[in-house]
């Protein structure tokens, strides 16, 4: 009996020591998963803290850079306080009967400096500099302009282009946090807005789709609001043209550009266009399909719309009609040169070209005071529609690689048509 008593002590004993050696053992594993959970924490914690330090050091590198920066502007500030060289820069603009673009911005920086930006003599040299500037190569002038009136609290849609690095890196990490959804919803608003591959407008427009020429006022105002806007369906009753016009065109290299809106051509300077003998520079010619003026309410094939800018900035339109008829050689040029998608300008080697070409023989013409037909939509364009038409054969108007890219006609709101 004593025998078997002592067995089952033994039993016992030996069954607790399993379980506390097993208990023991589970506490050590589990001691040793924390141990390299720790180990591993430690790790990231100290790539994170190399990590942070260099971006400390990048800094404090930046603020080095940006306080002589702000230095430099607080001397220039210093310097224009007085607001002497303000007012001689105004005396010699009163002068002038309008400025360019470039003069514009030019005020605004000056102001800006002088006034500061809530000043709003400033807000109007920025917004005029913003109106007037060429859109096709005035970049710099519409960035300063876009970035002085963001600073200053204006609602302005800054170009991508237009946008510091540091706003770029910005936007970046906001994209980075977005993830897959805001990727997912911008390949969607890509395709309602018919974007092209490559594309980089801050707002995007196009001749169809949400952003379509109804919808350019939600953007562009005085797309919208502009009571002089082009183009017009050209018909009677017409005033007396009181002076003529005389077209100087002058050969010289191609340079042609698919901005993804049309075929552009970028002329060199020396072609001119006297407007009752005040000289307009021809800066380029474009095409659109049909033509965006109709006359008495028919539009033509295509039309080529040059564009001059005088001294003063002023612009002015020369617009040529195209039939359909036999084959226009200077088309031909020109289709042959012509990139299919959007992209670079394009410079063919050896290869002249006088804009010339496209004019018919005749000059008489319909005119009226108007706008860009494109976005902003500025106002103060003066358009003059030659009567006579050029040909263009079928062929040529189906080369041409956007199949609509015309603003429909706008209100004549009462202006007068010289014919």
């Amino acid at each position: 009996m004593k025998r078997i008593l002592l067995e089952i002590i033994l039993a016992a004993s030996l069954a607790a020591a399993s379980v506390f050696a097993w208990t023991n053992w589970n506490a050590g594993q589990a001691n040793v998963l924390k141990l390299t959970e720790l180990t591993a924490e430690s790790e990231s914690s100290g790539k994170k803290l190399e990590a942070a330090e260099a971006e400390v050091t990048a800094t404090a590198e930046e603020l080095s850079t940006l306080k002589v920066k702000s230095q430099e502007l607080d001397a220039v500030k210093a310097a224009l306080a007085s607001g002497e060289t303000l007012k001689d820069l105004e005396a010699a603009y009163k002068k002038e009967k309008s400025l360019s673009a470039e003069r514009q911005v030019g005020l605004g920086a000056l102001r800006l400096l002088t006034k500061g930006s809530k000043d709003p003599a400033t807000i109007e040299a920025f917004r005029k500099a913003l109106d007037i500037a060429d859109w096709g190569s005035r970049k710099k002038v519409i960035c300063a302009a876009q970035i002085a009136l963001a600073a200053a609290g204006e609602k302005v849609n800054v170009l991508d282009d237009c946008a510091t690095s540091a706003e770029k890196a910005e936007q970046a990490e906001k994209d980075k946090i977005a993830g897959p959804e805001k990727a997912a919803a911008e390949v969607k608003s890509k395709d309602d807005h018919a974007a092209k591959p490559g594309e980089k407008h801050a707002v995007h427009w196009g001749y169809e789709g949400a952003m379509g020429p109804d919808r350019w006022g939600d953007e562009f105002p005085t797309c919208a609001k502009g009571k002089s806007q082009s183009p017009l369906n050209i018909k009677g009753p017409f005033e007396k043209a009181q002076f003529g016009i005389a077209p100087d065109y002058k050969p010289g290299q191609l340079k042609i550009i698919n901005n993804g809106h049309t075929i552009q051509v970028n002329v060199p300077s020396g072609s001119k266009l006297r407007i009752d003998s005040k000289p307009f520079e021809l800066v380029q010619f474009h095409f659109h399909r049909p033509s965006e003026e109709l006359i008495d309410g028919k539009p033509a094939a295509m039309v080529v719309h040059f564009v001059h800018k005088n001294e003063a900035g002023r612009l002015a339109v020369l617009g040529v009609l195209l039939k359909e008829g036999n084959e226009n050689p200077g088309i031909k040029t020109l289709w042959a040169n012509a990139p299919l998608k959007e992209g670079p300008m394009v410079e063919p080697e050896g290869v002249l070209f006088n804009p010339a070409n496209l004019l018919p023989r005749e000059y008489e013409f319909y005119s009226y005071e108007g706008s860009l037909t494109t976005p902003p939509c500025t106002e103060g364009v003066r358009f003059f529609i030659l009567k006579a038409h050029v040909n263009i054969a079928k062929e040529q108007v189906e080369q041409f690689p956007f199949k609509k890219n015309a603003r429909p006609v706008q209100p004549q709101n009462g202006r007068a048509i010289a014919g």
